[in-house]
């Protein structure tokens, strides 16, 4: 849970959300659920919010039936593959999901 307060602190990186988004053909949808994990788990050094947006993004594309592959989703965030693979399944874990196993 995030606070209204918490949105627009983090207006920029949501901004990057929906650009991200736009570029990858993810729909309103994804966008939503990303911006939701993002803001749930929004680190408060600028440092990690990048990689904890992109995670956020890539695991709204896998509850939202969109997914794209973790390389895509770290070029079109401007960080590294391994960044998002460290950091998905602990951000499904939070919003109640189970991540897969595979």
């Amino acid at each position: 849970m995030y606070r209204a307060s918490d949105r627009v602190d983090n207006e920029a990186w949501i901004e990057l959300l929906d650009e991200t988004c736009v570029s990858l053909d993810l729909d309103e949808e994804t966008r939503s659920t990303a911006v939701d994990l993002f803001l749930s788990r929004a680190p408060d050094d600028d440092r990690g919010k990048r990689v904890a947006a992109a995670a956020s993004l890539y695991a709204a594309g896998l509850i939202r039936g969109e997914e794209r592959s973790q390389s895509a989703v770290a070029d079109a965030m401007d960080v590294s593959r391994l960044s998002v693979q460290k950091r998905w399944k602990p951000i499904l874990e939070d919003a109640g999901f189970s991540p897969p196993s595979w």
